[in-house]
């Protein structure tokens, strides 16, 4: 369904709706270079552009309305809205254009590299803290976290960013919401290990309530009423996409 619905809002966009900077940045192109220049040109692959148009049809076929998303997906948002937009304005209101959900972790740097986001598919496991870690992987992890070897404790993401990224992870595991300056503050005259213990505590306690449901939910007749709501949330998608594909065909008239 959301292959044919691809090939829909693929009729209503142009190449310059895609954003020029991310055909740059696969291609490996100057950012002063165009991707349709000759020299470019070569290097261009349909899913290139396709792809894109897959993330929003994977959107708009569901109709969500409201879609959680990290800061750097914001952009999809916005092209899945204009995508929506063009076609509602050819067709009629039919495309759902779906808000932007943030959390205010918007995003959180690698504990290895925190000049780079945190992901869960690195392969350095030590660059990231799954919400399963336990105790002490969550220790450790940090224990090993890049820092840097000047004295206390400050907020600087520009000259301090392993420090300020763990600022920030502890202000966003703060039940007081404290920002990272004012936990730089009360932080400011612990040593790096003292420091690193802090942090260490604050976010494994953070994570205990769902390390502590999340273990049981995986075993024995938990597990089969988990799959159960998987079997029905799928078919509950596939005839709301069904149903939404069906007003998308009426209105090309196909």
């Amino acid at each position: 369904m959301e292959g044919m619905l691809l090939w829909v809002c693929s009729t209503v966009l142009r190449v310059k709706n895609l954003r020029a900077d991310k055909l740059q940045s696969k291609l490996a192109l100057k950012e002063d270079a165009s991707p349709l220049e000759q020299n470019a040109k070569g290097k261009l692959k349909l899913g290139l552009f396709s792809y894109p148009v897959l993330q929003a049809a994977d959107v708009l076929v569901h109709g969500a309305t409201h879609v959680p998303v990290g800061e750097d997906q914001v952009q999809h948002l916005e092209f899945t809205r204009e995508c929506a937009n063009n076609f509602n304005s050819m067709h009629g209101n039919i495309l759902i254009e779906p808000t932007t959900l943030l959390s205010p972790a918007k995003r959180v740097m690698s504990l290895r590299d925190p000049l780079q986001k945190m992901s869960k598919s690195h392969q350095d496991a030590r660059s990231k803290i799954l919400l399963t870690d336990s105790p002490e992987e969550i220790h450790l992890k940090i224990k090993h976290a890049l820092t840097d070897s000047i004295h206390g404790i400050s907020f600087d993401p520009a000259a301090r960013p392993g420090v300020s990224n763990l600022l920030e992870i502890l202000s966003h595991v703060d039940s007081e919401g404290r920002s990272p300056r004012e936990w730089a503050g009360e932080c400011k005259t612990l040593n790096m290990r003292a420091f690193k213990e802090l942090v260490s505590d604050k976010v494994s306690s953070s994570l205990s309530g769902f390390r502590e449901s999340y273990k049981p939910l995986m075993e024995g007749q938990c597990r089969s009423h988990l799959e159960e709501v998987a079997r029905r949330g799928a078919k509950e998608a596939r005839e709301n996409s069904g149903r939404m594909l069906a007003e998308v065909r009426d209105a090309i008239g196909i």
